[in-house]
């Protein structure tokens, strides 16, 4: 049975998680330079787990959810109220979360209440580092505190760190199990929704991913990317074994453009 994410998220990989984990070797520990929404870490079976991201807020989020559950559950649930879910109190704690230091456990609440009041469930920041993703305008947010619980759970098996894949990369040894969920190369000039700090993830940063990758099929050591099947990804790839997977996106605001798209799984 498929255990879920507690948080939304764009490019999450609840859908076809099985389709990924099927092509893990075995190894003691799992690492994951792009944490997201975590669905490939709760779905898989290591003794170990090294997890890190650049956003601070999220890995904040994940270190006070591992040492501090029943606080957080208590104040993420305080949000989720009828009185919470109007446009002016949605962009009241918006401003209050920017407000916020990264460790603080209520900035970690408000991260879960803008990630199910916010539109689409989106994580995006501006240049200045500030949160800014719209009201969604739903009617009832649904409150994850089940799935808050079996995330801390498994999380007592895991390091979280905020740092960016090159620092990770550096950690990387002998026995591990590498997954990289990247920021997407763009499969057109409307696809921008893969800014999740306010650092941008470039073409030259998905080059070195994919180099980084071919080192650890020289060492042995399993490394399986995800990105948008495209072009440039497939040239990227090159040298890995590839899978194509038909995926069903809801980034876009009409439903009407919500479609089946095209990825791919590279396993070096």
């Amino acid at each position: 049975m498929e255990i879920k994410p507690f948080l939304k998220w764009a490019g999450g990989k609840s859908k076809i998680s099985e389709k990924i984990l099927v092509h893990f070797k075995k190894g003691t520990r799992l690492v994951e330079p792009f944490i997201g929404s975590g669905v490939i870490f709760l779905n898989s079976s290591f003794e170990k787990y090294l997890l890190c991201d650049i956003n601070n807020d999220l890995i904040c989020l994940y270190v006070n959810l591992k040492n501090r559950p029943d606080e957080l559950v208590y104040k993420s649930k305080s949000f989720f109220s009828r009185s919470s879910n109007t446009e002016d109190n949605f962009y009241f704690l918006r401003n209050k979360f920017n407000s916020l230091k990264s460790h603080e456990l209520e900035k970690s609440a408000l991260f879960i209440y803008l990630n199910r009041h916010g539109f689409n469930g989106l994580c995006r920041y501006n240049r200045e580092g500030l949160f800014n993703v719209p009201f969604g305008k739903y009617k009832k947010p649904f409150f994850p505190e089940e799935r808050m619980f079996d995330f801390a759970n498994k999380s007592q098996y895991a390091n979280f760190k905020c740092q960016d894949f090159n620092k990770t990369f550096a950690e990387i040894k002998s026995g591990d199990i590498v997954y990289c969920d990247p920021p997407y190369v763009p499969i057109s000039k409307t696809s921008k929704f893969t800014t999740y700090s306010k650092s941008s993830f470039t073409l030259e940063d998905q080059k070195n991913l994919s180099y980084k990758a071919m080192e650890l099929k020289e060492k042995k050591i399993q490394c399986i990317i995800s990105n948008h099947d495209t072009i440039i990804t497939r040239n990227l790839y090159k040298e890995a074994k590839i899978f194509n997977l038909k995926v069903q996106r809801n980034i876009a605001s009409r439903a009407s453009s919500r479609k089946k798209i095209d990825e791919l799984v590279a396993l070096f």
